[in-house]
Order: C-alpha cells, then sequence, then structure tokens
C-alpha cells in the first residue's frame, strides 16, 4: 500500500510538472518565432541588412537571455513564499513590485548600452558598413528591452501562481503583431511609412509593450491573479526583496553569459574556417536551439515546484519534483537527439532544400555537426533542468562557477584544439562545445544528488524534533 502511495505521488508530480511545463515550453518556441518573424522581413532588404541584423540579433539577444535570468528569480521566491504558506500576500506582492522595479533598472541599461552597438561591431572586427548599419538598429531596438524584461517578470508571475498558460496567450498574440508590425513598418504598407530596419526595431518594441498591456489585463480579470495587487503602491520600494533578487539573480545571469559565449565565439571560430562551416554551424544549432526550448520550459517549470517544497520544508517533494523535471526534460531530448541522428535532413528541410547542389557542402558540414548534436542534446537537456532545479533551492552561485569553469576551460580548450590544431576543425569545435556540456551537466547533477549533505535541504520541524530526541 506505501508503494502503491508513493508511485500515486509520483505520476501526481509528473503530471503537475508536465502541466506547468508545456505552456512555458510553448511560450519559448513562441517567442523564437518572434526573433525568426524580424529576420525574414529583414532579410528581403538586402544582404548587408540580414548581416547587420544577424550580429545585432546576436548581441542583443545574448544580453536579454541574460538579464531574464536576473528577473526572473522571482519565481523561485513567490514559490518558496507559497509553500510557507505564511505572509503569502505580502511576500509575493513585494518580491514581484521589487522585481519589475529592477526590470525597468536593467532594461534601461541595456537600452544606453545598445547605443554603443557600433562601437562594439567594429571592435569585433566587422565590416565599417555593416558595422553602422547594426549601429543605428540597435540604438532603437535597445529600447524594446524594458518592456521585454517587464514580460519577464509578470511570465514569472503568473506562472508561479499556476497560471502559465498566459505566457503562451501572450506571446502567441505578439507573434501575430511582430509579423503585422513588420510587414507595415518595413515595407510601408497599411499605410504607414517604409522604415526598413528601424521600422522593424519599431515594431519590436510596440510588440513587447503590447506583450505587458495582455499581461496587465489578463491579471486582472483573473481573480486569484488580482488578489496579490502587484501594482498597488509600485512606488513603494523594499530594499531587502531588491537585493535578494540580485543576489540570487545575479549569478545566474553570469551563467547564461558564460553559456551564450561559448556557444556565440563558436559562430566566430567557424567563420575563420571557412564560409560552408559557418553555414551548417547556424543550421544545426538553430535546431538545436529549438529543442532546447523545451527542456529550457521544464527547468522554469522545476525552479517553481522545487521552490513551492523548498518553502514548505518538504524534502520528499523537493526530490519528486527534481527527479520528475529531468525525467521529463532528458526524456524529451533523447527523442530530438534520436531525430537528428537518424532523420538529419528531414530536419534541414525546415530551412534549406538539402538536394540542391549549391547547398551540398553546408548541408554535409550541417548534417555532421548534427550527429554531435545529437550527443549533446542529452547533456544540455540535463544541465538545463538541473540548475533549474538548483535554482528552486535558492542555490544559484556555486552553479555559476560550474557553468563557467565547465564551459571556458574544458569546453573552450577542446574547442581551440581540435578546431584549429587537427584536421576535424568545425567538428572539432562541435566536439568543444559537448566536452562543456558534459563538465557542466555532471557538475550540477551532482551538486543536485548532494543536496541534503551540502545543507541546501531545508530541515522540516518535525525531523528537527526527531533529531533532538535522538
Amino acid at each position: 500500500m506505501a508503494a502503491f502511495r508513493r508511485g500515486g505521488a509520483w505520476r501526481s508530480e509528473i503530471s503537475a510538472m508536465l502541466a506547468l511545463a508545456w505552456p512555458l515550453a510553448a511560450a519559448n518556441l513562441l517567442q523564437m518565432m518572434v526573433w525568426a518573424i524580424d529576420v525574414m522581413f529583414i532579410a528581403r532588404l538586402g544582404t548587408v541588412p540580414l548581416a547587420a541584423a544577424s550580429l545585432s540579433f546576436a548581441l542583443f539577444g545574448t544580453i536579454m537571455w541574460a538579464m531574464t535570468g536576473l528577473t526572473g528569480m522571482v519565481s523561485a521566491l513567490i514559490a518558496a513564499a507559497l509553500g510557507r504558506g505564511t505572509g503569502v500576500l505580502r511576500e509575493v506582492r513585494r518580491a514581484t513590485r521589487m522585481a519589475l522595479w529592477l526590470a525597468v533598472v536593467s532594461g534601461l541599461v541595456l537600452a544606453l548600452a545598445m547605443l554603443k552597438g557600433e562601437a562594439f561591431m567594429l571592435l569585433t572586427g566587422q565590416e565599417r558598413k555593416i558595422s553602422a548599419v547594426a549601429g543605428d538598429f540597435l540604438a532603437v531596438l535597445g529600447w524594446a528591452a524594458i518592456p521585454m524584461l517587464i514580460c519577464n517578470v509578470l511570465r514569472s508571475y503568473v506562472s508561479a501562481l499556476g497560471r502559465p498558460v498566459f505566457a503562451t496567450l501572450v506571446v502567441g498574440v505578439q507573434v501575430a503583431f511582430a509579423a503585422l508590425g513588420n510587414y507595415a513598418l518595413v515595407f510601408g504598407e497599411l499605410g504607414m511609412p517604409a522604415l526598413g530596419m528601424t521600422g522593424s526595431a519599431i515594431a519590436s518594441s510596440i510588440t513587447a509593450w503590447l506583450g505587458v498591456l495582455a499581461y496587465v489585463a489578463l491579471i486582472y480579470s483573473d481573480r486569484k491573479l488580482r488578489a496579490f495587487r502587484i501594482f498597488g503602491r509600485w512606488w513603494s520600494p523594499d530594499w531587502s526583496y531588491f537585493r535578494r533578487l540580485i543576489v540570487l539573480g545575479a549569478p545566474v545571469t553570469l551563467t547564461i553569459v558564460a553559456e551564450g559565449g561559448l556557444f556565440n565565439s563558436a559562430a566566430f571560430m567557424m567563420g575563420r574556417i571557412g564560409a560552408p562551416e559557418l553555414g551548417g554551424h547556424t543550421l544545426a544549432l538553430q535546431l538545436a536551439a529549438f529543442a532546447f526550448q523545451v527542456p529550457f520550459g521544464v527547468a522554469q517549470a522545476a525552479t517553481i515546484r522545487v521552490g513551492y517544497y523548498y518553502g514548505s520544508g518538504d524534502g520528499t517533494g523537493i526530490a519528486r519534483a527534481g527527479w520528475s523535471a529531468i525525467a521529463v526534460g532528458t526524456g524529451f531530448m533523447a527523442t530530438t537527439a534520436a531525430a537528428m541522428l537518424f532523420a538529419p535532413e528531414f530536419l534541414l528541410h525546415l530551412y534549406i532544400d538539402p538536394r540542391a547542389p549549391e547547398n551540398a557542402a553546408m548541408v554535409g558540414f550541417a548534417i555532421a555537426y548534427l550527429r554531435v548534436a545529437a550527443g549533446f542534446q542529452l547533456f544540455d537537456g540535463l544541465q538545463a533542468v538541473a540548475a533549474g532545479s538548483l535554482r528552486g533551492l535558492q542555490d544559484t552561485r556555486v552553479p555559476m562557477w560550474v557553468a563557467v569553469l565547465g564551459y571556458w576551460v574544458p569546453g573552450l580548450a577542446t574547442m581551440l584544439w581540435l578546431g584549429f590544431a587537427t584536421p576535424l576543425e568545425g567538428l572539432g569545435i562541435w566536439i568543444g562545445l559537448l566536452v562543456g556540456l558534459v563538465f557542466v551537466s555532471g557538475g550540477l547533477i551532482s551538486r543536485w544528488l548532494m543536496r541534503g549533505r551540502l545543507g541546501l535541504v531545508p530541515v522540516h520541524e518535525s525531523e528537527k524534533k526527531l533529531r533532538a530526541i535522538a
């Protein structure tokens, strides 16, 4: 009977994890479509605008992703407050309010930094013409950072309170509006002026602010979400929560920078080897990035589920939530790994015609890289979900060092050695990416396994009494 109850608890946890994870994964995939729409419209303007936009999105997108790690830790604080069950209204309201403050401040810093976009492009050795176009584009696109980060906070809020499908709905609306905005402002349709790349950047800002308005409307329409009054007294600071978000979120930001920086450096390395290799790398990495959005959504759900049990001091619940997330995330990545291994040409059809003679060299490299990607899919999913589970325990500093050292010592060293000192070249760079992911996933899963011995799991009051008696 006890075994049956334990089995039922695991089934219940996996069901709860899936119910929370699938809307977040869907929202992640739709968010990638928003960026893809911008690229598709800009591509029609010519080679220079496309090159400038690609570089701009690589820079802006990486920093934006990092900033979401800073503000997104509010979901762990909300979940822990719900788990404790005391002072919930006050804690959730103040944590969310300070996360919104942090979103505005960090978004403003990012927007001002993007005004130096041209100087950054020149510093990395890009052509002057492309750098100038990218600089003008980033100067406008940067102001989308503030509403994007506000959206990230509100997404974390609605998800932690059991309404993750709202995130899917909001991003779905944004996809449609991004297409409409680009159509109108890039080419001057629907009575709008033809603004080219600037029009696409303006469309991105409008789309992001539309997302903010959509979240506000959904929050006010839902009794549970409305009850926390997160917009009440928005001007009143609570510096303890502000500091807590920075202490927990800054390591997450640096973790994302470490991973994103390694993968971005791979593109620059490929560019030094040859154009077909770079093209194959871009295609393979795009497919891997799409697949990653699902375990990334599972990781976000793990932060919330583990965070809830962390707040309640339930060590058994923490274990169930974390291992359920790891099973779901790696299980999905095993499926995508099989597709990359056994049907790579089918996947490449999403982007190009693999049978076209002019694509032969690029396709050959892409297929070779996808075979390696099939291997690192499992480790990429494992490290993402393990990191998300540890964030639920509000453990971010040591995982940051695991990521920095894992990616930039064995990972980068292997990329440089195999890529430039052996005949493997581009394949060697991908093997280096795999090595980095293996080290990081191993380090994070080891920390998850040792969470009790490391004191990361709170001791329940009943257990404290038993220890005192013993």
